[in-house]
């Protein structure tokens, strides 16, 4: 690749709202623009099947093999969408990134042997069809990005701090990059070149799971209700006892951890007024990420955040308040939109893929070294 390609980077997340696509100029340095965006909404009953498969359940292998033909057509709409507003044809694309959606995500577990020295590897499960993406679409499709570091002994997430490193970083001081969506993760990039990254804690999933509960609205619109709210200092407390915030990195986590039983577990027997919960949660979602801001990052002075929780201005105003000397900022100050960062990592990790470089951060995963990540699904 001598000159600059066209990529589709395709990422549905933890949220379960929808599939957010770029398609983005790469130059063989790496250097992204992005040329055009869309977005699928998943209506809800898809959504609530997915929500379901992140829990074992009756004939799940049926109905994951099913999402995940849904998974890759909602990806092709948004394809199909982003072709049409750039003006672009299949051909013209080099090949598309597409995540998938995970619904299972428990790394390093279950399956080592002591006596005989063998590590566990575990898995991660992200539901599509990447055959049926590239018949749709007539377009290389690279998938399955995370099995190769979790078979290299990683934790197969995050993957976007490279990304993060790449677009965000810079060699005057140290920034810390911040992508609230269904989970939080952390990138920590110094001016020395290293980088640091992990999963902090929950993101906009215990908050949108509450919200739906009660309103019946998928989020909470700019953190409006959380707002109304008071924060209930017990349950603020045994929120943040929870064992994974203490734990060092490397380290991932998902749905299989905070989800809506977790919540349920922990909630006190007394009658708790439903925005007073919500403001607690956005509470406690801004607490464990600036925590591990200042813990593991004391030196940055600037918080990039992306993803959809940017977009929340009570939950923004919250890692301000727990952020002291620290600007706290939408990644679309520093030049990308929060909703399209994640997409447009994707596409970025997709051309490294067809130039057969690594992508993955053993400093991030604990992986035995950097890997190629991806699988090649040709069109």
């Amino acid at each position: 690749m001598s000159s600059p390609q066209y990529f589709i980077g395709l990422m549905s997340g933890t949220s379960l709202d929808g599939v957010d696509g770029v398609l983005a100029r790469i130059t063989p340095q790496g250097q992204l623009a992005v040329q055009a965006h869309a977005f699928a909404a998943f209506d809800a009953p898809f959504k609530a099947e997915l929500m379901a498969l992140n829990q074992s359940g009756a004939d799940e292998l049926h109905r994951s093999a099913l999402a995940g033909n849904q998974i890759a057509r909602h990806y092709a709409q948004v394809v199909h969408a982003l072709l049409a507003s750039s003006g672009l044809q299949a051909q013209d694309i080099a090949a598309l990134g597409a995540h998938g959606q995970t619904v299972r995500h428990r790394p390093l577990e279950f399956d080592g042997n002591a006596a005989l020295e063998r590590a566990p590897v575990g898995y991660t499960l992200q539901l599509i069809n990447p055959s049926l993406l590239a018949e749709l679409t007539d377009i290389d499709v690279v998938a399955d990005f995370r099995n190769r570091d979790l078979a290299a002994g990683g934790q197969g997430a995050p993957l976007v701090p490279a990304f993060h490193q790449g677009v965000f970083g810079n060699t005057a001081s140290c920034v810390a990059v911040l992508n609230i969506g269904g989970i939080s993760n952390l990138s920590v990039i110094r001016p020395d070149g290293s980088v640091l990254g992990w999963d902090c804690g929950p993101g906009n999933a215990l908050m949108d799971h509450w919200c739906t509960t009660h309103t019946g609205a998928p989020y909470d619109d700019n953190g409006a209700w959380s707002a109304t709210g008071r924060v209930i200092p017990d349950l603020l407390t045994t929120l943040m006892a929870e064992a994974f915030l203490q734990r060092s990195p490397p380290k991932s986590t998902g749905r299989d951890l905070f989800n809506p039983s977790w919540l349920q577990a922990r909630l006190p027997s007394y009658t708790l007024q439903p925005q007073d919960v919500q403001a607690t949660l956005t509470e406690f979602t801004a607490m464990a990420c600036a925590h591990d801001v200042q813990r593991h990052a004391p030196e940055a002075r600037e918080l990039i955040v992306c993803g959809g929780g940017a977009l929340n201005g009570q939950l923004m105003q919250r890692l301000g308040h727990h952020s002291p000397g620290v600007q706290v900022l939408s990644s679309e100050l520093r030049g990308l939109p929060p909703l399209q960062v994640e997409a447009a990592a994707f596409a970025w990790l997709a051309a490294k893929t067809l130039r057969r470089e690594t992508s993955s951060l053993p400093s991030v995963t604990g992986a035995q070294g950097a890997r190629v990540l991806g699988a090649i699904y040709p069109r």
